[in-house]
């Protein structure tokens, strides 16, 4: 029989089912359901253990019968069910490795499935500015409380000095819907280049909402590279590419984000260019981000660059400290909080380069408040820009998106590339990914053999070689091998 351990993983993938079918949020079951801990199982009882007060409070009161339909249906048998605060020692149940379940009582009746609900706002005790809020943490990007589409307007974006440009123009592109198709499109097509987090895909999101609520008839294609290219790649294999061609040469705004990432991607750029060529010439609006401006991506073939210069460049710096306030105190007003100004200066000077994170922030204080009762103090802040600082952190580089990316560059399959084929295409790119595996990876040479079929450690070192080699006397797969690099560092 299973342990008291591998039953409770059980109940929560059978609340996975839940999300899976709508029939419960991610936020809920993230917030409630995950950090459940086992305590032990006993008398047909589920004792579950949870760190917090306020955690019990919620799931006994919302979510009880769901936690016993979920232990009927992994056991087969009713269940009873009991939540312990692991902060109360007169309950500390035993620890987690439980005996065997042996209960084997007869069959029950059907019952009604219970109803998932979601918790209601109130304080339930917790109260302690110094207290663990990484529970704030998880699923704060699928929480109800905002990132929709929704906030993506012109209203809701705050301008500075050093997005000001940008946003003129993309307004000036969401008004010219108004001109015909022979009419000169000033800013056509619209580049919009800046590091990531400075709200370029707010603006294209924007232009698609405004364009949409004044012409509801208008064929408005958002897309971003990578679903652009693994769209073209099913197409191909599909035999399908005159239904992908249709749905995106007969646009009437075509809006791209983060074009770099067709670099070095040959087959994708080509789509591209006929694409970009045939709504240029009908007169259809094109709007472009990239985290740099066209002459820095390197492996973009240059007929490409020199159209993306052929409208207007807009870039977007890092917001100034006072724009920084601004988004705070908009994000607030949007959530319906009030932060006071010393909080909220507070966080505009320790949060500098990322939009991303001012507006997490606003909404981790929102979700402190809306779960705690508590006002935001200056330590809960500080607790706050802890939290997304660490959530910010780098994911770490695997050898498996490694080669999963240059796969696709090179347009042949991560298996090929750890396998032993030896024809060109296939060595060069088992070669390029052995170097960048070895350049941005901790990997011992060793580990990296392994990950490529076993090869031995003259070979890999070989190999290194060979491509620092390439490096040095052949530019153009220079360019690539630095833009594969970037590319996956940014991601």
């Amino acid at each position: 029989m299973q342990s008291f351990s591998d039953v409770l993983n059980l109940v929560k993938e059978y609340f996975q089912e839940k999300v899976r079918a709508n029939q419960l949020t991610e936020t809920a079951y993230t917030c409630w359901i995950e950090n459940i801990q086992p305590g032990k199982f006993e008398n047909n009882t589920a004792y579950l253990v949870v760190s917090f007060d306020f955690h019990k409070s919620i799931l006994m009161s919302q979510y009880l019968t769901p936690l016993k339909e979920a232990f009927e249906n992994v056991l087969g048998f009713p269940v009873e069910v009991e939540i312990l605060c692991a902060g109360a020692p007169q309950q500390t149940p035993t620890p987690p490795a439980a005996p065997a379940i042996q209960q084997q009582p007869p069959q029950p009746q059907p019952q009604a499935p219970a109803v998932f609900t979601e918790p209601t706002a109130s304080n339930f005790g917790y109260s302690s500015d110094n207290q663990d809020m990484s529970f704030l943490s998880n699923g704060m990007s699928n929480s109800d409380m905002g990132g929709g589409e929704y906030e993506y307007t012109f209203d809701t974006f705050i301008v500075g000095s050093k997005n000001e440009f940008a946003y003129t123009a993309c307004k000036s592109v969401a008004n010219s819907v108004n001109l015909s198709a022979s009419s000169i499109k000033p800013y056509n097509p619209l580049f919009i280049y800046g590091p990531s987090g400075l709200g370029k895909t707010h603006l294209l999101m924007a232009i698609k909402n405004e364009v949409k609520r004044n012409n509801p008839n208008m064929n408005i294609i958002y897309t971003n590279s990578e679903t652009f290219s693994n769209e073209l790649i099913v197409a191909i294999k599909n035999q399908t590419t005159n239904t992908f061609h249709q749905k995106y040469r007969h646009s009437d705004f075509f809006l791209i984000d983060d074009i770099q990432f067709l670099s070095g991607k040959d087959a994708s750029q080509e789509e591209f260019f006929h694409t970009f060529n045939e709504l240029y010439q009908c007169g259809k609006q094109i709007v472009i981000t990239s985290d740099r401006p066209p002459k820095d991506i390197n492996i973009i073939a240059d007929r490409l660059k020199s159209r993306f210069e052929w409208g207007i460049l807009a870039d977007i710096g890092v917001p100034d400290l006072e724009t920084r306030i601004a988004i705070i105190q908009r994000k607030a007003e949007l959530l319906q909080i009030r932060i006071p100004d010393d909080i909220i200066n507070f966080i505009a000077t320790k949060l500098k380069s990322n939009i991303r994170q001012l507006e997490g922030a606003v909404k981790k204080i929102k979700m402190y408040k809306l779960y705690t009762g508590s006002e935001p103090t200056l330590s809960v802040a500080q607790n706050v820009i802890k939290e997304i600082l660490n959530d910010n952190q780098p994911v770490p580089i695997t050898i498996e998106r490694i080669i999963e990316e240059v796969a696709q560059t090179y347009h042949v399959s991560p298996a090929d590339i750890r396998s032993n084929k030896k024809n060109a295409p296939i060595s060069q790119a088992r070669q390029i990914a052995i170097y960048i595996v070895r350049e941005i990876t901790q990997s011992t040479m060793k580990e990296i053999g392994q990950e490529f079929g076993g090869r031995d450690h003259t070979t890999i070192v070989y190999t290194l070689k060979k491509v620092e080699n390439l490096i040095k006397t052949n530019p153009h797969d220079k360019g690539i091998i630095e833009d594969i690099i970037k590319n996956i560092r940014d991601k």
